[in-house]
This record gives C-alpha cells, sequence and structure tokens, in this order.
C-alpha cells in the first residue's frame, strides 16, 4: 500500500486507479439497474465492466493483492480491455439500428486472437511495473505494432461511424447518443495522444494513460449516450404504457 501513503497523488497513480474502479463499476451497476436489459444496455454495461476491470487489475499490479502476482494481474487487465473496441463497435451500429455483421463478427475475431495470445502465449505479458504514476506492459516486440494497429483502428472507426451515422438521417434520439458516444470516445483517444507526443516516453503506458482518461467515455456513456437514446422511447412508453425498445 506504500502509494497511498506518499501524500503525492499523480494521474494515474494507485489512489486514482481504485477511486476510477469504484466510479466505473458503480456506472455498471447503475445502467443495469436503471434501464431494461436489452442489448444496447448489456453491450453499455459490459464496457463499463470491464474498465472497471482493468482499473483493478491495474491497480493490483502496484498492490499484489489476493494472492495474485502481478503479471496474472497483468494478463487479466489486458483481456479486459483487449475486448472493448470490438464491443464499442457493436454499440455503436446497435445504437444506429445498423447490422453490420460482417464488421463485427470480424472485430470480435481480432479480438479474440489477441485476447488469446495475451492470455496463453509466454511472451504476450512480461515485466509490468508500477512507475506510481501510471504502469507500463511489456510484450512481444512484434505483437506491439499490430495491436496497436487493432487498438486504434477500431477506436477511430467506432468514432468515425458514430458521428458520421448521426449526420445520416437517423432518428434524433439515436443522432445525439451516436454524436455523445464520438464525443466519449474523442475525449479519451485524444489527451493519451497529445500525452504521447508531448512526451514519447508514455508510449509504453499508453494502456494506463488511455483507460485513466476512459473514464470520460464512461461518465459520458452512462450520463449521455444511454439518456438520449432511451429518451424518446421513455417519453412513449409513458404515452402508450409501455417501453418501446
Amino acid at each position: 500500500m506504500r502509494y497511498l501513503k506518499t501524500g503525492t497523488t499523480y494521474c494515474f497513480s494507485p489512489p486514482i486507479m481504485i477511486a476510477t474502479f469504484f466510479i466505473e463499476i458503480g456506472l455498471a451497476v447503475y445502467v443495469a439497474w436503471r434501464y431494461r436489459l436489452n442489448e444496447i444496455t448489456r453491450l453499455a454495461a459490459a464496457l463499463l465492466l470491464l474498465l472497471a476491470v482493468f482499473q483493478l487489475a491495474e491497480y493490483n499490479v502496484c498492490e499484489g493483492s489476493f494472492g495474485i502476482d502481478s503479471l496474472d494481474w497483468a494478463r487479466l487487465g489486458y483481456l479486459a480491455i483487449t475486448v472493448l473496441p470490438p464491443i464499442g463497435f457493436h454499440l455503436a451500429t446497435k445504437i444506429a439500428g445498423q447490422k453490420q455483421l460482417v464488421l463485427v463478427v470480424f472485430a470480435y475475431a481480432t479480438g479474440a486472437a489477441f485476447a488469446l495470445f495475451f492470455a496463453f502465449s509466454g511472451d504476450g505479458i512480461t515485466s509490468p511495473a508500477c512507475l506510481g504514476n501510471y504502469v507500463i506492459f511489456k510484450s512481444a516486440p512484434g505483437s506491439v505494432l499490430l495491436y496497436t494497429l487493432y487498438y486504434y483502428g477500431w477506436l477511430i472507426l467506432t468514432t468515425v461511424y458514430a458521428f458520421t451515422r448521426a449526420k445520416a438521417g437517423v432518428a434524433s434520439h439515436k443522432a445525439l447518443a451516436l454524436k455523445s458516444l464520438a464525443l466519449g470516445y474523442a475525449a479519451f483517444i485524444l489527451p493519451t495522444t497529445a500525452a504521447n507526443i508531448v512526451d514519447p516516453s508514455t508510449i509504453s503506458g499508453i494502456p494506463s494513460i488511455m483507460c485513466g482518461f476512459a473514464v470520460i467515455l464512461a461518465i459520458v456513456l452512462a450520463g449521455g449516450v444511454l439518456p438520449q437514446y432511451y429518451r424518446v422511447t421513455t417519453l412513449e412508453g409513458l404515452i402508450s404504457g409501455k417501453t418501446k425498445k
């Protein structure tokens, strides 16, 4: 618990990690309680839950809790964040009312491939280290570029897709939800990229830094995306006596 006693709180230090965990797990519980459990709600809750799992894993890389070593915590954290991009893209298509089956299946397939690599390859995750300000994760050199392309590729595609579909004449509540989702994604992609440009040494800490900013996405998802999406359906439900999915 050494980082909790220094008197100094850094941007992505263990106290912030555990606080972020409680925020994200609280939002996941709120979403599951507040909205009827349909596909959109389940995908949103899964995003929030997996973000929380990463924060808990990252915290325990630093603190080594529950008798699990830091390497296993790092693997768990990477598994959690690896499936986030496919779920986020899937959520965007559902909000837009499109299937996009080929792209969704491809997203999950690529995510599963990386998840299996990190879970079972000895070179998948090696030597995680807590720097006090953020956690760095080392992986097989050949996988870093591919994983970066996978991760940023799906995040950017989801952002662009959500924004363009919002402009494509969908119902107003869907358009507002998609715009909120695009802004939520941009709110953690851009600061992370800016941090890496200002200080290139932070590149090895991208997962930690990105998921630190991702709490913004979590708040936007629970406080903007879902309320906007369900705004019209809730009103229709009050009028008709039932909630339209």
